[in-house]
């Protein structure tokens, strides 16, 4: 697919974005820049068993995200219904984009086609609107915190 960006990489300059949240109040980006680091867990789809389990443990470590001063996303092509509803359910700390067009996934590189979805990846993004962090991973497999939070540490 030609409107599919290469996959993003650490030292890459992060596309900025405009999203609505679960309550329908946007997102921008570029906003975060100079103040804070910023964490974009793309995965593919709210309701599901893996997507369910991480967003509930990305909500339970809230906190610590929070003590190292990063701003924490999910970002799905699903709904900012599908996300409230969701949310609400799992009771999540954390606000999840949604990216119902599917730009952001593919400006970052991080469109799955067979799903038509985003694939399950992790980027943090620096004071600096710097790519500092990536990691993508299989689309089975929940991604582990510390990793995140030890990644944070290092940017602090």
């Amino acid at each position: 697919m030609s409107d599919v960006a290469q996959e993003i990489k650490v030292g890459d300059t992060a596309p900025d974005f405009t999203l609505k949240d679960q309550d329908q109040k946007d997102v921008k980006l570029s906003d975060y820049r100079g103040k804070k680091n910023v964490v974009l867990c793309f995965y593919p789809l709210d309701w599901s068993p893996v997507c369910h389990g991480e967003n509930k443990c990305l909500s339970d470590d809230f906190p610590k995200f929070e003590s190292a001063n990063a701003e924490l996303f999910g970002v799905s092509c699903d709904s900012f219904f599908s996300h409230k509803a969701w949310a609400d359910s799992l009771g999540l700390r954390h606000r999840l984009l949604a990216d119902m067009h599917r730009t952001v996934c593919k400006s970052y590189g991080l469109y799955f086609e067979p799903l038509n979805c985003s694939k399950r990846a992790t980027v943090i993004v620096d004071k600096n609107g710097k790519v500092a962090y990536v990691k993508v991973q299989e689309i089975k497999t929940a991604r582990e915190d510390k990793e995140i939070l030890d990644a944070l540490a290092k940017l602090n």
